[in-house]
């Protein structure tokens, strides 16, 4: 379950809806799929084929199809990070860098955690959004942000995108922002 950490405070809001009401006072979609229905050999597996990366989507094909509607989104795919991905401390140190897209960006966590950092309002400054496996977020266009892996390198996540050719990132430079 997704958990949030204020950076300026480090205050802690734990718990579905103290979650999902924080992310809704900051526009950024959270949800909770059942991470159950994915069949128990892929619910620790990070390191998928391609029939097993269709097996995922099909297997949240409902909720994927519902949330595309409800947001416009019109193409989908499965991401997978691991300490097998070649060049993944490169991949990651690109990834680390605050940016912006013209479209929300999405991710439905169905193994491992991630994080997302995320450019609150004036009075709440940056946050941590700590997912795990049922987790979905959709960060805003234009909202400063980034994601990255947790301490286990590990991560299975559908994207979902607007544009076909999914999102481009927009360096975000901002001076008050700390690793």
């Amino acid at each position: 379950m997704a958990e949030i950490r204020i950076r300026n405070t480090d205050e802690r809001i734990q718990g579905e809806e103290n979650v999902r009401a924080f992310l809704e006072s900051q526009e950024v979609l959270y949800e909770h799929w059942n991470p159950s229905k994915l069949r128990e050999e892929l619910q620790e597996k990070f390191v998928l084929s391609d029939e097993e990366k269709q097996e995922v989507l099909n297997t949240f094909d409902e909720e994927i199809r519902d949330l595309a509607a409800r947001r416009g989104y019109r193409t989908w795919d499965v991401i997978t990070l691991s300490e097998a991905t070649p060049n993944l401390e490169e991949l990651l140190a690109k990834f680390e860098n605050v940016h912006t897209h013209t479209e929300d960006e999405v991710r439905a966590i169905t193994a491992g955690k991630g994080i997302f950092i995320i450019k609150g309002s004036d009075d709440v400054g940056y946050f941590d959004v700590e997912l795990t496996a049922g987790d979905v977020i959709s960060v805003p266009e234009n909202k400063p942000h980034f994601f990255t892996l947790m301490e286990n390198k590990q991560i299975v996540a559908v994207r979902l995108f607007i544009e076909p050719e999914g999102w481009i990132a927009h360096p975000h430079n901002d001076p008050n922002f700390q690793k």
